[in-house]
């Protein structure tokens, strides 16, 4: 499988991160196969969405007009809604815990920590693909091969 169809396939978006946080999704999304579009606010982020295909959104708790509340309720009114993973600086086990009480996926401490993001973003991404479609798309790869 090329590397351009397996980008159109995994999408993530990036709303609202720190410019050093972005370079580290921007290497380990690349590296991990994945498309990575960025968005500064609600609206070029739902643009997006409209746009692309996204299993996954990283938002910023503290994004100017979008809270992480607020996209998780954006994110759910779709029909597909994507994987919710809120980024903080100051993420700590009440964010977390309410993160997952509303239904967000995980919660990344910024600055990023490369080993932290390879490891959520798979998860969130098993979570989003149920195993009928990961055993079809697995099935589609070997017989390309």
């Amino acid at each position: 499988m090329s590397q351009e169809r397996r980008n159109d396939f995994l999408c993530a978006l990036l709303v609202g991160a720190a410019p050093e946080s972005r370079q580290v999704a921007l290497d380990v999304f690349r590296a991990a196969g994945w498309r990575l579009y960025q968005a500064r606010d609600r609206k070029s982020a739902l643009e997006c969405l409209d746009r692309h295909s996204i299993h996954v959104v990283l938002v910023n708790a503290d994004c100017p007009g979008w809270s992480w509340k607020q996209a998780l309720q954006d994110l759910h009114g779709r029909q597909r809604p994507p994987q919710l993973l809120v980024t903080s600086r100051l993420a700590d086990e009440s964010l977390w815990a309410e993160v997952l009480n509303y239904g967000g996926y995980d919660v990344l401490t910024e600055p990023f920590d490369r080993d932290e993001v390879e490891r959520v973003i798979a998860s969130a991404r098993r979570h989003y693909d149920p195993p009928v479609a990961r055993a079809a798309r697995a099935q589609a790869a070997a017989a390309a091969s």
